[in-house]
């Protein structure tokens, strides 16, 4: 079935349930082109056996990307909140693409200024002519070759920490703190597999019997959430972690685009008060807010899925001036970076 962060025009099929495409393109970008420092990624999945490894090098490798995307979103937040923008250069596609291919429609002229591309079909095609899938973001190009080395969303984040770690910033965050990490794999798993990709579950739905089950699936899940949050500050406790990038953007969209697109509404997230005030709380903190920006979620979801939206009007509201107020969540322990220190 269709990947929703690809190219590939109709996700929902009749009578289907959604299921996720999460075969990417493996290779990794390690330390030394070598074995890679920590094999889980918070999916459930090992990194394929086999996969090619590519070194760490600063400047040899740009980041494509879209603020619409909640899979790419991800790594812009973790991008920012290690320092790795001099590393690792950023390409930004704009919010809407066509069955080809994302595009850098944002840039002068609608050409990326360093790989010189329009499409981010023209970097996959460099590696593979055939290339046979979605065109999908995130994807991590080589400057110099023009070719797309990976597109496997979780480990491009995972590496990002673990493997670029000579690069991050003085006072970056621990992400993946030892200490918590067999629990934040399961937390990160269920995050995955109920909430990130349960609102799509629910939004591509095929019958009405897989709707029912994937929004039953959803809500429990979230109530799960809720609970979680209403005595921690963060997922994992006193400090933001990966799981905590990760759940952000689905709760970022949750309000402008799924509870109406996706069908998700039972409630709004502003109607349940410990994930509203979590979300908001990281919202607020360096690194995560600046990523965001509605008005591309919107015109996304609504212009690309005309399979659920074939008007493609772009909806008003909702009234997002909600997401600046206060959150109190400074009440509970903890502070958002730990030991460390915020971007800047």
């Amino acid at each position: 079935m269709a990947d929703e962060h690809s190219t590939s025009g109709s996700y929902v099929h009749s009578g289907e349930e959604f299921q996720r495409d999460m075969d990417y393109l493996p290779d990794r970008i390690t330390r030394t082109g070598g074995a890679p420092v920590d094999e889980r990624a918070g999916t459930g999945r090992q990194s394929p056996a086999g996969a090619a490894r590519w070194p760490v090098e600063p400047g040899r490798y740009r980041l494509a990307a879209a603020k619409a995307c909640p899979w790419a979103n991800r790594t812009l937040i973790v991008r920012r909140l290690l320092g790795l923008e001099d590393a690792i250069g950023l390409a930004l596609a704009g919010p809407t693409h066509d069955s080809r291919s994302w595009t850098f429609d944002l840039d002068p002229g609608g050409v990326d200024p360093v790989l010189g591309i329009e499409r981010l079909q023209e970097a996959y095609f460099a590696r593979d002519p055939d290339y046979p899938k979605g065109i999908t973001v995130p994807a991590i190009v080589e400057v110099a070759s023009g070719q797309v080395v990976t597109n496997d969303f979780p480990w491009i984040t995972h590496d990002f920490f673990f493997e670029w770690t000579d690069h991050h910033r003085d006072g970056a965050p621990d992400l993946w703190p030892d200490e918590v990490r067999d629990e934040m794999e399961d937390v990160m798993v269920r995050v995955f597999t109920e909430v990130n990709n349960g609102v799509y579950r629910c939004g591509f739905a095929g019958s009405q019997e897989a709707y029912d089950s994937a929004y039953e699936r959803l809500w429990t899940a979230l109530d799960w959430l809720e609970e979680r949050l209403t005595t921690r500050r963060y997922l994992m406790g006193e400090s933001i972690t990966e799981a905590d990038v990760r759940l952000f953007t689905t709760l970022a969209r949750f309000d402008p685009v799924y509870h109406g697109h996706f069908k998700c509404n039972r409630v709004k997230l502003e109607q349940m008060p410990a994930l509203w005030g979590y979300a908001r709380d990281l919202f607020q903190t360096p690194g995560f807010g600046e990523t965001i920006d509605f008005g591309q979620i919107k015109q996304h979801y609504y212009e690309v899925h005309t399979d659920i939206n074939p008007t493609q009007i772009v909806p008003s509201g909702p009234d997002l001036s909600g997401w600046t107020t206060a959150h109190h969540r400074e009440q509970l322990a903890g502070s958002p970076f730990g030991d460390g220190t915020p971007p800047v």
